[in-house]
């Protein structure tokens, strides 16, 4: 299973879709011997997301890494931010803009095409369908996609990011209420930066699954690293950052949820 899946019982769905650190072995030979390392994977998301299901939620996580396929970029593999540097559906390059694999080795347009069905495909089977469940049940489901990321990648934005990127597509993929509850939660806590719907607006899965009009709100949440671990190799968690800004995080996703039950309570 290239997945897990655990199913809940609230009107919410936490996917994680970048916390896969697995390079299947047919694989491992055409990368550069540093990818093996995946550096850009979300560190330590599900131990941070730990408390979710005490909340009821349902907690979806691949078991592969981005660097064999990116789960939040679209099947036909169009740029979800043009004019900026993007990595694609089977990502070619490390954050830092250097060549993944080793020359001549990069995924060509059948092994492309393979990954998508082999990988990609069910996440979004599994995804869709719980959520779908979800709707059935509750009327309603609310979707929270899990990132995180280094606070500086040059390549990939200038200076650096806020703590706390809260993605809602401007507003397309979730009610402009909850993106605001979600803001005004993470505004109590001044210690921590924040934005909505900035360099980070929102990934495929929020783009694509957030249908308000069809009761499914969708919000990204893109954190820095540096709020709960070690941004550079071996990326070890540390509890006593974790331990300060969980709280914060769970707070927002709460705000998500009370106003979108608060929505559909109409």
């Amino acid at each position: 299973m290239s997945f897990s899946l655990h199913r809940g019982s609230a009107p919410l769905l936490v996917s994680m879709p970048h916390v896969g650190t697995e390079i299947p072995a047919e694989l491992r030979d055409r990368y550069v011997e540093r990818a093996l390392q995946v550096e850009d994977t979300d560190w330590h998301l599900a131990r941070l997301y730990a408390w979710a299901r005490d909340i009821g939620a349902s907690v979806l996580q691949p078991r592969y890494s981005r660097y064999v396929i990116d789960l939040n970029r679209p099947p036909d593999d169009a740029p979800m931010y043009p004019g900026a540097s993007n990595t694609e559906l089977c990502p070619t390059r490390f954050f830092t803009g250097d060549p993944l694999y080793r020359e001549g080795r990069e995924p060509d347009t059948a092994e492309r095409a393979h990954r998508r069905a082999t990988y990609w495909q069910p996440y979004h089977d599994a995804l869709a369908g719980e959520l779908e469940r979800i709707k059935a049940q509750h009327g309603f489901a609310l979707l929270w996609d899990g990132h995180s990321i280094r606070s500086r990648i040059p390549w990939l934005f200038e200076g650096e990011l806020p703590g706390l990127n809260i993605g809602t597509a401007n507003d397309v993929s979730a009610d402009e209420t909850i993106t605001r509850a979600v803001a005004n939660a993470a505004r109590r806590h001044p210690e921590f930066t924040h934005v909505a719907n900035g360099r980070f607006k929102g990934g495929y899965i929020t783009r694509h699954y957030g249908r308000p009009a069809q009761d499914v709100h969708a919000v990204q949440l893109e954190m820095c690293q540096k709020l709960y671990m070690q941004e550079e190799a071996p990326f070890a968690y540390d509890e006593e950052k974790a331990a300060t800004v969980i709280p914060v995080v769970r707070e927002m996703l709460l705000a998500a949820l009370v106003t979108a039950e608060a929505i559909h309570a109409r």
